[in-house]
């Protein structure tokens, strides 16, 4: 897949063209499939209010109202209930998937239980548009920081691995809310693996075997013992 992985959503001019390029079109041409799934797991965010202006384009997070030619709305948690030829189709034929934030974990547990997970190698086409936790759970892992929700098989805070990086969304100015550079260096410290911590303005684009930041914002990207920021 193509990977625009976002932390607040499409919030910049850049992060736009990010995800022009990668669909190989304009937006006003493409399709897209809403995953909400992941607002549910959280506990400040869904069932209720904040998922129903996700889907309807009416969240803080541009994703859903950049002006697709068609969107349409895929809940991972009835996938299970329903066959395979009722769903898959329209999940191959979407230019986007249009992923929403809340609970990484949950998320990951329903794109298994789902069987999408499985699918994703085979969309090579498709752009994965991530925020916050739709962004978080291609990710090796979270970290224990992260972890809301529990899946049934027990405690851990591992997600799909699609990129061998993980990320920290939310980067704030200190007193601001978010994340802090202090909290997510701590945060980086536990984390056996590259790890960005990024803005609102800031986006990670996967394509075509590299990786690169697309930002108007902070972003920092930390190894063992080290940070590079930009």
């Amino acid at each position: 897949m193509k990977l625009l992985l976002t932390s607040g959503g499409v919030t910049t001019p850049g992060i736009r063209a990010a995800l022009v390029e990668l669909l190989g079109r304009p937006v006003e041409e493409s399709t897209a499939l809403c995953i909400p799934t992941a607002m549910y797991g959280h506990p400040s965010v869904g069932a209720g209010e904040k998922v129903w202006e996700f889907v309807s384009g009416r969240s803080p997070n541009p994703m859903v109202e950049l002006g697709w030619r068609s969107v349409g709305l895929l809940e991972l948690t009835a996938v299970p209930t329903i066959d395979r030829e009722r769903w898959e189709p329209a999940l191959r034929a979407a230019d986007a998937l249009l992923v929403s934030g809340g609970d990484a974990l949950y998320l990951a547990h329903w794109l298994r239980e789902s069987g999408v997970a499985d699918l994703l190698p085979e969309l090579t086409d498709t752009v994965w548009m991530g925020l916050s936790a739709g962004s978080m759970v291609l990710t090796p892992r979270i970290g224990d920081d992260f972890v809301g929700w529990q899946p049934p098989a027990g405690e851990g805070d591992h997600t799909l691995g699609l990129v061998d990086f993980c990320i920290c969304p939310h980067l704030a100015p200190d007193g601001e809310p978010g994340n802090s550079l202090a909290e997510a260096q701590a945060w980086a410290a536990t984390i056996d693996h590259p790890a960005y911590a990024m803005d609102d303005r800031s986006a990670i684009v996967v394509a075509d075997g590299e990786t690169r930041v697309v930002s108007d914002g902070q972003w920092v990207r930390f190894e063992p013992g080290s940070a590079v920021s930009s």
